[in-house]
């Protein structure tokens, strides 16, 4: 269970290594209020999917098993969208159509396709929660360097930074965080492999 959440998140983590959900990535993280929402909500969503996926896997004729994990994500989403208006409307409001998206998000869909169609309940629960805990990572990491550096804030707290680029907070913001990142990680990855 562990090691299939840590894979989640590191080894196979579905921004940084997977390249996966790269709409939400580049379109939210323009602050870490944002960011971490939407990973939250995609996490809550993949951690319940793959569980009902996983428990209706063997009663889901083959034919139709898209439209069916289609059908109980859309449910789940449902469920983190209305909780969002209710509860949290500002945040709600800041990340739109984003939310209703979340039905068609590859990360999610794929997850249901390869993994829990395939195993038990508690490993897809853990599947879901790693991959979950990996997307809020990475968009956690991509909006704190773009509100820092392009409002000067964390949080909505002043950092200190008197000229901002505001540059971070377009999308060519998102493709440089997003590019130096990737890059950073492939660094990092091909100097372990050299040991």
């Amino acid at each position: 269970m562990i090691k299939t959440i840590k894979n989640g998140i590191i080894k196979e983590n579905p921004t940084f290594i997977q390249l996966l959900g790269m709409c939400p990535t580049l379109a939210v993280t323009t602050s870490l209020a944002n960011g971490i929402g939407m990973g939250l909500s995609v996490t809550f969503v993949l951690t319940l999917s793959n569980m009902l996926v996983s428990m209706l896997r063997k009663m889901i004729p083959q034919k139709i098993r898209i439209a069916a994990y289609v059908v109980i994500i859309a449910t789940f989403v449902t469920v983190v969208d209305l909780i969002l208006k209710a509860y949290i409307p500002a945040l709600s409001q800041s990340l739109g159509l984003f939310i209703p998206l979340i039905v068609v998000n590859c990360i999610i869909l794929a997850r249901a396709e390869a993994f829990a169609s395939k195993n038990g309940v508690m490993k897809s629960a853990a599947d879901g929660i790693g991959m979950g805990l990996g997307f809020t990572i990475a968009l956690s990491i991509i909006s704190a360097i773009r509100e820092i550096l392009g409002n000067g804030t964390i949080l909505g707290m002043s950092v200190g930074i008197t000229s901002p680029a505001t540059i971070m907070l377009l999308p060519p913001g998102g493709f440089l965080t997003l590019g130096l990142l990737l890059g950073i990680i492939n660094v990092i990855k091909n100097r372990k492999g050299e040991r």
